[in-house]
């Protein structure tokens, strides 16, 4: 892994912290996860555009809100485990229902916290906030395409859910590529099959990828990037041209990504699919890649 590569969470707070001195309206809300978040650097630059609430993931997002109706964009910052779960009613109430300038970014995402157990695994979060209406969600892959994001989402009114993980994870754009966000990314092109990946499991798809090619297998790899908005026209568009689909995801087996993926070729055009994702057990106490290994 290059020494120069960061996590997403840290790549979000340098870019976070850029745009918010160029916009004072700009806020920060979070609950005592200043570290988890890596927030520090911002608090102190701009107090001003900074609140701590403590241990209370539900205050903060009702906050938030507050802010956000007051003229603010806000992002709610913390723990992804406890943002889709502790505090989802006033994500769907105070966020999505009323339409809010609240993006809340979920950290340490998936099993980033995998020690911990499944108390703090968020395998389900993709799957509830693509249900609430007008809740954009994306899982960016890398550093490159967090700063990015946090960069449209800084000149952005619509409310946002944005899940990363915690740790550092390897390069998989450069600082010169571009996203449509809403719009799925294709990596490689193939018609044997097509791997469709979210957030850090993108890496991994392209790493499986090269050794299909040893094969002869030739794979088209899609980053999408964006959960909702939904880009099915590039879903259908590798159907018909690979006529098999593999899904991998970060996540539940269940409503995640291969999920939203199945909704649509189901309905449109019936492939074979496989979904890779966490099965429906309790997960392992290890480390990320032992979790994804076992």
């Amino acid at each position: 892994m290059p020494d120069k590569v960061i996590p997403c969470r840290k790549a979000f707070t340098e870019t976070i912290l850029r745009e918010a001195k160029k916009n004072p309206n700009i806020f920060i809300v979070t609950s005592d996860a200043r570290g988890s978040v890596t927030l520090d650097d911002f608090a102190n630059t701009l107090p001003d555009q900074f609140v701590e609430v403590g241990i209370a993931e539900q205050n903060a997002v009702g906050i938030g809100a507050g802010l956000a109706l007051a003229g603010k964009n806000v992002f709610v910052c913390g723990p992804a485990c406890f943002y889709s779960a502790r505090s989802l009613e006033q994500v769907k109430v105070d966020v999505a229902y009323t339409k809010t300038s609240v993006k809340i970014i979920g950290v340490s995402g998936g099993v980033s916290y995998g020690a911990l157990g499944s108390t703090h695994h968020s395998l389900h979060d993709v799957a509830v906030m693509r249900t609430f209406p007008d809740m954009q969600v994306y899982l960016p892959a890398d550093r490159f395409q967090t700063e990015r994001l946090t960069e449209y989402l800084a000149s952005s009114d619509e409310p946002a859910y944005v899940r990363m993980g915690r740790n550092a994870v390897p390069d998989v754009y450069t600082a010169n590529d571009t996203f449509t966000f809403g719009k799925g990314k294709v990596l490689t092109e193939g018609q044997d099959v097509a791997i469709i990946a979210t957030g850090e499991t993108v890496y991994h798809a392209l790493q499986a990828e090269k050794e299909l090619q040893t094969k002869g297998i030739r794979a088209m790899v899609i980053d999408m990037h964006t959960l909702k908005p939904f880009d099915k026209d590039l879903i259908l568009k590798a159907a018909e041209l690979c006529g098999c689909i593999v899904t991998v995801e970060e996540h539940s087996n269940f409503g995640g990504l291969g999920g939203a993926v199945a909704e649509i070729v189901s309905q449109n055009y019936p492939v074979k699919m496989k979904i890779l994702g966490i099965p429906d057990e309790n997960v392992i106490n290890a480390k990320p890649m032992e979790i994804f290994e076992y």
